[in-house]
């Protein structure tokens, strides 16, 4: 089943104080792999990114003038530094049109957890505008201004999995990815991601593309032969709790388990929802982190 919105394109003032709700998804990274550094800061990549069950909720509703912002759950700045913010004013600016919403998030994906929740937010703050004013920009128009926001943003514009190469710009759908359940474990500790990728030691991978398209064609057979994430090499050794959350999940039962993005949030795959309700259950009791289990986005 794959998330869309559920609105429908009309003009601003039939919209003027009408509310869109909309649910914005987490994402993990089955597979994390850094391929080169750029002169512009930023890191060249090849990664597997899966959307999934876990949602923010966006209230969009059309007001005369002005961009405002309340939050609630998680805790997130509500000025200007916020992503939602930053996606309405890209497009109001792209679309050249005068700024007019007033927008509600709950936030319900832990932040700065490595899971894509703010970027999700912007993409789906682009979508929902683009939306409620007609359709003024084209897709790639979107993109463009996705890109703009942060390197994850592109893929919430997608509406699947993706293998995500580039900064994570260059987006190519993947067909038929197994249904698969996933238990996510976020530990209260703080990850910089900054701080990762510079302290990343690159060891370059060339052809992980190529190798990803082969496993893919073979039928994603042994989940966990593809299992990799490059900036597990920086934060485990400084935060044992991920190895910790990596062996409960294993000891679950999970085909596999990984540190999602540049953490702290960690992951395990599982065939089932009862297994993975039941390793939910367990991993609970021992106090490790906020638990999720969660079905993906296909």
């Amino acid at each position: 089943m794959r998330t869309r919105l559920n609105v429908t394109p009309t003009s601003r003032s039939e919209s003027l104080g009408s509310i869109q709700r909309i649910r914005a998804p987490a994402k993990l990274n089955i597979r994390l792999k850094v391929t080169g550094r750029r002169a512009d800061g930023y890191h060249d990549l090849v990664s597997i990114m899966v959307p999934i069950r876990l949602f923010d909720h966006l209230e969009l509703k059309l007001i005369p003038s002005g961009i405002r912002l309340s939050c609630r759950g998680f805790p997130v700045p509500k000025d200007e530094t916020n992503l939602v913010f930053q996606a309405a004013k890209a497009f109001f600016s792209g679309a050249g049109l005068r700024p007019g919403v007033s927008m509600k998030l709950t936030k319900n994906i832990p932040v700065a957890a490595g899971l894509g929740g703010g970027s999700s937010d912007a993409a789906f703050t682009l979508k929902g505008l683009n939306t409620a004013w007609s359709m003024p920009l084209a897709q790639e128009d979107l993109k463009n201004l996705a890109v703009g926001l942060g390197a994850d943003v592109p893929f919430f514009l997608e509406k699947g999995p993706c293998i995500a190469r580039g900064i994570g710009e260059i987006l190519e759908p993947i067909e038929n990815w197994p249904e698969f359940w996933y238990v996510i474990v976020t530990p209260a500790i703080e990850v910089s991601t900054a701080w990762v990728y510079r302290t990343l030691k690159l060891k370059l991978t060339t052809d992980d593309y190529d190798d990803i398209v082969k496993w893919l064609e073979a039928g994603c057979a042994d989940i966990a032969h593809i299992l990799d994430n490059d900036l597990e090499t920086v934060t485990s050794p400084h935060f044992p709790v991920i190895d910790r959350i990596k062996k409960s999940l294993m000891d679950e039962g999970a085909a596999g388990a990984l540190m999602s993005g540049s953490g702290p949030s960690v992951f395990g795959i599982f065939e089932s929802k009862a297994r993975a309700m039941s390793a939910k259950s367990a991993i609970a009791r021992k106090d490790l982190g906020v638990v999720f289990a969660v079905e993906g986005i296909t």
